[in-house]
């Protein structure tokens, strides 16, 4: 019998072949802090090879010496180029958290989405998806933020069959 774990991982890799005929060619993983997302794309990268990269320690390490405002005007385009190292293979991002931060001026999706558009993405997100639509922290708290499923990928782990 499949686990939750395993239909994942397959369902993820059969979204792959389907690329070439969407616009952006993104698959987010969405679900709660905890519920093995980071356990899942280690496995797709191990299998594939594909660079899994924890987009929290990246790019903050790219990050620590700029002011506030470097940070808030270049941080989508320095994510763009830790991701571009690595040519046009598919790459996996986790720990994506400081991409909400409100500091940084960042949508995090539209981000996610343009840089799909060149390449294959797979990313973590740490959030539900209700009513159609995908959602990071809860309303009320500072990065709440909510966006429609328009054009992407989304495979919800409290709900896969």
């Amino acid at each position: 019998m499949l686990t939750l774990y395993d239909v994942a991982v397959n369902k993820i890799l059969t979204n792959l072949e389907d690329f070439e005929v969407l616009t952006f060619q993104l698959i987010i993983l969405a679900a709660p802090s905890g519920s093995g997302k980071t356990a899942i794309l280690q496995e797709i990268s191990k299998t594939k090879k594909y660079p899994l990269i924890n987009v929290n320690w990246e790019l903050a390490s790219k990050l620590k010496d700029l002011s506030n405002l470097q940070r808030s005007l270049h941080s989508g385009q320095i994510l763009t180029e830790i991701i571009d190292q690595y040519d046009n293979l598919p790459v996996l991002l986790d720990n994506i958290e400081l991409l909400f931060d409100v500091s940084l001026k960042l949508n995090p999706l539209a981000l996610l989405k343009k840089i799909s558009r060149n390449r294959p993405v797979i990313s973590s997100w740490n959030g539900t998806v209700e009513y159609n639509r995908l959602n990071y922290a809860v309303p009320g708290h500072p990065q709440y933020s909510h966006y429609d499923l328009d054009d992407i990928i989304v495979i919800n782990l409290e709900s896969v069959e």
